[in-house]
């Protein structure tokens, strides 16, 4: 053969392998914690960080961390987190750890900190560096793309990327998959939720494995360890500091934020400032920001009022649109032990999305509600715990504060599940999709007996009708069966409350970098997504000065 033809053929090979080769995600390669990060970290007694920055940075969370870390390359920054450092709660730090986190009984001083919506629905908020990212299942998974054309947000599609990678190249890890992963794994594209997309991070249908945050010891990498790509110098992280009010210029021509009030574990105030052309940015969350801004006079004027607080500026729609995806489910006791897993593989549809969890065996129901010491639930057998989620939600409710003065007094919550009726044909979807699951021949291993259909498997809590004609009882189900997936968003959306660079709307050096920006949820899972938002939206504020 020609060797101008050998080149040529050779160098195609070359170029596509290459392309090959940029379609594909770079994980993290080291999996020992990093706690370099506790060189510049103060509890909130100190006296040193009563001073002045270029940004302030409150909710030491899974978007707070990144945009923290960001900014301090070339500014000060003061990021202040009401919770502990991660060592303080080693089960935050281990995979095995996880649903400890999620039912042990909160004290006050608990990594997770419970709270009930009005809805009846238990739920959990992050209360530890690095936030969420602390407690959740670890799995990591981008956006869809209709996240980004209607979130409202100001996105450079090039600059997501690398923003997502950045995060990817530190804490995101390739899972190892269980005997029970695996199986749901297989019964999903038996069960036609295809095509078999393997290790993936993109929001693609089919069903795949995604990223995960914790390595293969079993070790969780949150947001916090985004911290060790600050610069140190630059960077204060303050623990045990409860932020309680935003402090406003009194110039009521041009409305600033130019600092925080915050308290100590003690209950001493402090006041911390920023300079400048600096900002004070809110990352405590769909639960967090909203309260802060309501408790600092930025809300609906009538309602702020009636509660005898000084409106500062009336926003209507602060504590408006709170949304959390409900999350409808199936526990199953198989007849032999299952290695714990936490979420490792999704199935994606348009409709819907299926994951899955395992378990040991447990004292209290799983992920379903507190645990009530004087009540124990004993199961002997160890659990599979299989899930559905569906896009948006469209369903939504609302945020009232329980006190007027007092942050540490979480707000009042209604959610609204499942009150759209789009939203309710989609978990009956799901759960239905769920049955053709249990049919497969991959399942039939985790039958109780041998009998046909979805008889045979042993249920723990409700189990799925059997008729999968019966449209009233899938609806039964779904709404006999809600609980939280943890997704909260809402409260302070594009649009209404900020605009497309997240600046709150008519108040000038303040933002709001997180979930409560959130019209809707980002894919299967926001962890992602979320860490990408504080790293894009740093570098888009750098590039800006």
């Amino acid at each position: 053969m020609d060797k101008s033809i050998i080149s040529a053929t050779l160098l195609v090979l070359l170029l596509f392998v290459l392309h090959l080769q940029s379609e594909v995600h770079s994980f993290a390669t080291t999996s020992d914690h990093d706690f370099s990060y506790m060189k510049f970290v103060y509890n909130a007694t100190h006296p040193q960080l009563e001073a002045t920055y270029d940004y302030i940075v409150v909710g030491g969370g899974t978007a707070g961390c990144p945009l923290a870390a960001t900014l301090s390359l070339n500014y000060s920054v003061l990021l202040l987190e009401r919770g502990s450092v991660p060592t303080a709660y080693p089960s935050v730090l281990r995979e095995d750890g996880f649903l400890n986190n999620l039912m042990q009984e909160d004290d006050g001083k608990t990594p997770a900190q419970r709270f009930m919506s009005e809805d009846g629905v238990p739920n959990v908020r992050g209360r530890v560096l690095g936030g969420s990212s602390m407690i959740n299942a670890g799995f990591y998974t981008r956006a869809d793309k209709e996240f980004f054309l209607k979130s409202g947000i100001e996105w450079d599609m090039d600059s997501v990327n690398k923003a997502y990678q950045w995060v990817e190249d530190t804490i995101v890890f390739r899972p190892n998959l269980t005997q029970w992963q695996s199986a749901v794994k297989e019964a999903l594209l038996e069960a036609g939720v295809g095509p078999d997309n393997g290790l993936n991070v993109d929001h693609i249908k089919g069903t795949k494995i995604g990223g995960s945050t914790f390595d293969n010891h079993g070790r969780r990498h949150g947001a916090v360890e985004l911290l060790n790509r600050g610069e140190p110098k630059n960077l204060r992280v303050a623990v045990h500091a409860t932020v309680e009010k935003i402090i406003f210029s009194s110039n009521t021509s041009s409305l600033s934020a130019i600092g925080i009030i915050y308290s100590d574990s003690n209950g001493r105030s402090h006041r911390a400032f920023v300079r400048g052309k600096g900002e004070v940015i809110l990352s405590a969350g769909a639960i967090g920001s909203p309260q802060l801004l309501l408790l600092s006079g930025v809300g609906p004027e009538s309602y702020l009022s009636s509660l005898k607080i000084p409106v500062v500026r009336s926003h209507p729609y602060v504590g408006q649109f709170m949304y959390d995806n409900p999350r409808n489910f199936i526990n199953i006791l198989p007849p032999f032990p299952l290695e714990p897993s936490a979420v490792k593989i999704v199935g994606i549809t348009n409709d819907f999305y299926v994951e899955t969890t395992s378990g040991l065996p447990f004292s209290t129901p799983p992920f379903s509600i507190f645990p009530n010491p004087s009540n124990p639930i004993k199961v002997d057998s160890s659990y599979g715990h299989i899930v559905i989620k569906f896009p948006g939600p469209l369903s939504y409710g609302s945020l009232k504060l329980q006190s007027s003065s007092d942050v540490r007094v979480g707000p009042n919550v209604r959610f609204n599940y499942l009150s759209h009726p789009v939203d309710l044909a989609r978990c009956v979807s799901g759960m239905k999709k769920i049955g053709d699951l249990l049919r497969t021949d991959s399942m039939k291993p985790f039958k109780a007996e041998d009998l046909p259909g979805i008889e045979g498997f042993k249920f723990f809590g409700l189990s799925l009708p059997k008729n999968q004609t019966d449209i009233s009882s899938f609806k039964i189900f779904c709404r006999g069966s809600v609980a939280t997936f943890w997704h909260y968003q809402g409260g302070s959306i594009v649009g209404k409350v900020v605009d497309g660079g997240l600046r709150v709307m008519g108040i000038n050096a303040l933002r709001v970098v997180d979930t409560s920006v959130f019209n809707f949820s980002p894919g299967a899972n926001p962890q992602a997504t979320l860490m990408m938002l504080g790293r894009y939206v740093g570098l888009m504020m750098l590039q800006a000065r």
